[in-house]
């Protein structure tokens, strides 16, 4: 099955790559926008710990929203069921930054994927933390078994400059009580958090938590419970690509989150994860070869969650 992998991997990647690219690169990130179109890799790491890669698969990327799941890994483990007193676990079936459907529910976001639930998810962070902007990073760097993970500050102050919608989220939910700390310290982290820096390999990695039932492949200490990843994988497949989640699940069946910097991962519980990083992206904002290559790849092995 092994070479198996790495053999589907190859064939998909050149079939995927030869195929005409109509998607366009986030523009309104100028630090994104000025990223190389036609990069494109795809790193699979199986349960044994096993790595196969394609393509710019070692070049690292801002993952940007992918990171919103690790934001909430931290979260979960530290509140335990109590973290759904104040974000949901619902599709949105809206865009990202969907502010009508935020003040229609009373300033709680639908779940902890779009950007409003995300924003709740940092601000939690910072009740939790003293100093949340290592301790986040710290988490990060020890379930990506790897200390040389970063934040890209440029890339963190692009965002910041332009991030008027998000604070237009994040006051709405302070003015319904849903923020506890100042709105500034929360949007830096928020940002920070979207501007960490992996490369596909990396990614998918850090995402074996997730399809090893919480705990480490490297050591087998148990991060978070096979409940809480459980919960999580059960997020990311009905939440995980916005208003394009059900396509998702339709065509590729497996959970997985997708970041407008052009990556996407996926986890197969007890099997693999595995990241694809193309920058342009599609009008939902999820990147047009990364769709394109997981439903391929989900489809020649046969290997999704349904």
């Amino acid at each position: 099955m092994n070479s198996y992998y790495e053999q589907i991997l190859k064939e998909i990647y050149h079939d995927v790559q030869r195929l005409k690219d109509n998607g366009i690169v986030a523009q309104y990130i100028p630090e994104l926008a000025s990223i190389d179109p036609s990069k494109f890799g795809v790193h699979l790491c199986t349960s044994e710990n096993e790595n196969y890669g394609v393509g710019d698969h070692e070049e690292k990327f801002s993952i940007q929203s992918i990171g919103k799941v690790l934001s909430l890994a931290l979260a979960f483990q530290q509140k335990g069921e109590d973290l759904w007193d104040r974000v949901g676990v619902e599709p949105s079936g809206n865009p990202f930054n969907s502010l009508w459907q935020l003040e229609y529910e009373h300033g709680k976001p639908r779940n902890p994927l779009i950007n409003s639930g995300a924003i709740v998810i940092c601000d939690i962070l910072c009740s939790l933390h003293k100093h949340p902007h290592s301790e986040f990073l710290d988490f990060v760097r020890k379930v990506a078994g790897n200390h040389s993970i970063e934040y890209n500050q440029t890339v963190a102050n692009s965002e910041k400059k332009l991030g008027f919608r998000n604070a237009a989220l994040i006051n709405m939910m302070k003015a319904s009580g849903n923020i506890h700390n100042e709105i500034d310290e929360v949007l830096n982290l928020y940002y920070q958090m979207c501007s960490i820096e992996m490369s596909c390999k990396e990614l998918a990695s850090t995402f074996l938590l997730f399809a090893n039932h919480g705990k480490l492949i490297s050591s087998g200490e148990q991060i978070i419970t096979s409940s809480m990843a459980k919960r999580i994988n059960a997020i990311m497949q009905t939440c995980g690509f916005y208003d394009e989640a059900g396509d998702f699940s339709f065509k590729v069946g497996l959970p997985g989150k997708s970041g407008i910097g052009g990556g996407i991962v996926a986890v197969h519980p007890g099997k693999y994860a595995v990241a694809v990083w193309s920058p342009r992206l599609n009008k939902k904002g999820n990147s047009v070869r990364g769709m394109e290559l997981l439903e391929r790849l989900t489809t020649k092995t046969g290997l999704s969650i349904f």
